[in-house]
């Protein structure tokens, strides 16, 4: 049975060495938090998701992690990343291998690198967008190129081809 104290007592659960939930490749990985009073001044490289909530000028390189720049984050850098989310003031240049999520809260000034870009309404966003195609050519008919796609779907443009 049970003793009273034995119900008091909860896991105590270290959060700088518990892994986050497994991503989507199965593996699991640790999150770095750089809170909202830490300023940092040069280059960040690693191997693990970070957060950033406090102030960074430099760069940073993340490949095959997760960059997030919470709402109180103040970025000046160039960012390499898997994937980046945005919800603080970032400002300078990023390459993504996967997505890019701005969100409402956001205030980004740069150029973008990615495959993928979502942006929430509300966000600010004064950019230079390139989006990549993966090797199926997302975004077009199966078997067609972009322009054949486009003339498909434009019955003018169709008519056109079929003169010349």
């Amino acid at each position: 049975m049970l003793s009273r104290k034995d119900k008091d007592q909860k896991p105590v659960v270290p959060l700088a060495t518990s892994p986050s939930s497994a991503s989507s490749a199965g593996r699991s990985q640790v999150r770095t938090v750089i809170g909202q009073n830490i300023s940092i001044n040069g280059d960040i490289s690693g191997q693990e998701d970070l957060v950033i909530e406090g102030s960074v000028k430099g760069s940073i390189e993340l490949p095959n992690c997760h960059l997030t720049v919470g709402t109180n984050g103040k970025v000046e850098a160039e960012i390499n990343a898997d994937n980046v989310t945005i919800s603080g003031r970032l400002t300078g240049n990023i390459k993504a291998a996967g997505k890019v999520e701005i969100t409402k809260d956001a205030d980004f000034t740069g150029e973008i690198k990615a495959s993928r870009i979502s942006v929430e309404d509300g966000a600010y966003l004064k950019a230079v967008i390139e989006l990549s195609r993966d090797a199926k050519g997302a975004g077009s008919k199966p078997g067609t190129t972009p322009a054949t796609a486009l003339a498909s779907s434009n019955p003018a443009m169709g008519k056109e081809d079929k003169k010349s």
